[in-house]
């Protein structure tokens, strides 16, 4: 049976890797990719891919415990790449700052239990009626000094994720590598690094000298990829693509995190509303071609 790619539906330009590839021993299924898919399915499908890692997140692992997840995920034998997501720690009352903090320290000891290395952080949009972007900023730096220390000694370390600008406002106020670096340049490295992930940064001018800056500080957590498609959906959150559907250079990107010195996993996470309703085996036997055709020969 002829192999096709989701969610175009053409012939796929690579046959799908096996169990056992070498070209899969770093590649690690987001779960957002399948949004679809329970813990358990995520878990089960991964395995069934050969695929050595998964990216969790913080829902569907609430939805089953973290005791069961951890006795899963151990009997498995995946590794968790990252934990996503803490964060969301701009706001401005001090009771809702709080909140967000013991939150926070719950996602920690969700990666710590788990093994994940590291906690994917989300700044956080403007709180409701600001406009103070540098403000919502600097919040965000006192909330991370906060959690730095006690994510060290659980031994997690802390990723900021610079998002794409016309997140700046509901969702993330750190909108560079650039910015997330210097931020993160205030901590020591077992503390907190950043997040190269390529939907959010391909337009960034300058992008290959951060990446070269990030890995020389021993800051680069994870690199994570996905494409950016046109024309954007109403929601632009869902306007991730499979890797190739859209406009961002892999080969160039992943050759400075390469260059950079990153030798981790690399998750694919997808937000997308086709992706997300094709059969979750088919959404990774795409992904696994399309990673080992266009991200995995220039790591």
């Amino acid at each position: 049976m002829t192999e096709r790619d989701v969610p175009s539906g053409l012939t796929a330009s690579i046959p799908t890797p096996e169990k056992g590839d070498p070209r899969l021993a770093r590649l690690s299924l987001n779960q957002r990719t399948t949004a679809e898919w329970s813990l358990r399915e995520a878990i089960d499908g991964a395995v069934a891919a050969g695929l050595p890692a998964l990216g969790v997140w913080r829902e569907p692992l609430a939805e089953v415990g973290l005791a069961t997840a951890a006795e899963w995920i151990a009997d498995s034998g995946l590794r968790v790449s990252t934990i996503c997501r803490g964060g969301f720690f701009t706001v401005i009352d001090p009771a809702a700052r709080r909140l967000a903090h013991d939150e926070n320290l719950r996602a920690i000891e969700e990666a710590a239990t788990l093994g994940a290395p590291t906690l994917v952080l989300v700044p956080g949009g403007l709180p409701e009626g600001s406009k103070d972007l540098e403000g919502a900023r600097s919040r965000a730096v006192e909330a991370i000094a906060a959690l730095a220390p006690e994510a060290a000694a659980a031994g997690v370390v802390l990723g900021i994720e610079p998002m794409n600008p016309i997140f700046a406002a509901d969702r993330g106020v750190v909108s560079t590598l650039g910015q997330a670096l210097d931020i993160a340049l205030q901590f020591a490295p077992e503390e907190v690094g950043v997040i190269v992930d390529t939907f959010h940064l391909w337009w960034e001018p300058g992008i290959e000298a951060q990446i070269a800056r990030a890995g020389a500080a021993g800051r680069i957590l994870s690199y994570q990829v996905c494409d950016w498609i046109t024309p954007l959906p109403a929601d632009t959150l869902l306007s991730r693509g499979m890797m190739g559907d859209g406009h961002i250079d892999f080969p160039a990107f992943t050759r400075a995190v390469a260059a950079a010195g990153y030798d981790g996993d690399v998750e694919v996470e997808i937000f997308n509303a086709e992706v997300w309703a094709a059969p979750g085996a088919e959404v990774v036997a795409t992904m696994a071609r399309r990673y080992a055709e266009l991200v995995e020969p220039w790591l």
